[in-house]
């Protein structure tokens, strides 16, 4: 292993895992990834065969199996979860059982196995609808969503196993948006530019609810860097990180201009009244992090997948939206 430090990317080849991994190879890190590769076994195409990749397709509710591979791994970075609130309303048991009650075994596991430092992918959803005009790491958590509860108590187990010898932190990103190798067309930025490119309309549900959001390629290069920190620096700290507030209409309204300017844009009423703006200060003032991208460089990093023929089969193929994929292979 040459005294690389391993790391264990539980959710590996999702939409976020599958640009992290590359870049903690890039890194020097040896990866292991844990995935059930529901959206498919080849997004990590681009790094197959490298000797410091090690690929599980496996069940994290599996503790055997998460114990053995934890043994000799230094660092978890855990994104691994029923991801957004249509999918896991689909079947809360399921989504009970990946998001919150495989959480705890995992933390044991992890400590029992030595590892050093756990980063927890929250969400900043835990916020739920808040009045304030920027809403701080320090202000109450009032999820909305069985989604959202479960990332907040999984917070809540994590910070109650932290010591000194195993250091935790738990980031909160905003939507992301942009590009991945396993992409999903189901986030707000995405949506609207798949739409705008491939229907030739954008269709914005409400349009006043404020959406913050992170560039793919900020939130894991993000990641990468919280391995690195100095333990004082991140252990038992939260952190948001959400830097383009926008709402939903400004949004479509920069797909729009980036796109050229000639979409038509029509508004239809929406019941999901989730809407806040996220402060940012925290990371800047304690870690010197600020995002580096912006939602116009995420629309036109996918309208240049698009022209390219990376995305076939935008508008129907389920493997880029969650909720379609999971009605589909009924997991249990």
């Amino acid at each position: 292993m040459g005294g690389k430090e391993t790391v264990l990317v539980t959710g590996g080849a999702g939409y976020v895992g599958s640009v992290l991994v590359p870049k903690l190879l890039s890194a020097g890190y040896r990866v292991k990834v844990l995935d059930l590769y529901i959206y498919g076994d080849d997004v990590l195409s681009s790094v197959k065969g490298n000797s410091d990749l090690i690929e599980i397709k496996g069940d994290i509710r599996n503790a055997d199996l998460l114990d053995g591979i934890l043994e000799d791994c230094d660092s978890v970075i855990h994104l691994a979860c029923i991801s957004n609130d249509p999918s896991f309303e689909l079947d809360p048991d399921l989504g009970r059982s990946i998001n919150y009650t495989a959480f705890m075994p995992l933390v044991e596991l992890s400590k029992k196995r030595g590892v050093k430092r756990f980063i927890f992918a929250s969400s900043s959803s835990v916020y739920g609808v808040k009045e304030e005009d920027n809403v701080t790491e320090d202000l109450p958590l009032e999820p909305l969503t069985d989604y959202s509860k479960y990332k907040a108590l999984c917070e809540e187990v994590l910070l109650r196993e932290a010591t000194d010898d195993f250091v935790v932190n738990i980031l909160r990103p905003s939507t992301v948006c942009g590009y991945s190798p396993r992409l999903r067309l189901d986030l707000t930025v995405n949506i609207l530019t798949n739409h705008a490119i491939n229907k030739g309309v954008i269709t914005v549900f409400g349009g006043d609810q404020k959406r913050p959001n992170i560039h793919i390629d900020d939130v894991t290069e993000l990641y990468v860097n919280l391995l690195s920190f100095p333990a004082e620096n991140i252990h038992k700290k939260i952190f948001n990180a959400g830097y383009e507030n926008h709402t939903v209409g400004e949004i479509a309204a920069i797909v729009n201009r980036v796109l050229g300017g000639n979409i038509e844009i029509k508004f239809t009423p929406s019941d999901d009244n989730r809407s806040y703006h996220v402060s940012s200060e925290k990371i800047k003032r304690e870690l010197g992090y600020v995002a580096g991208r912006t939602i116009e460089e995420a629309v036109e990093g996918l309208r240049a997948a698009f022209a390219s023929g990376l995305v076939p089969d935008p508008m129907n193929d389920i493997r880029y939206y969650n909720i379609k994929t999971m009605q589909a292979i009924k997991l249990k």
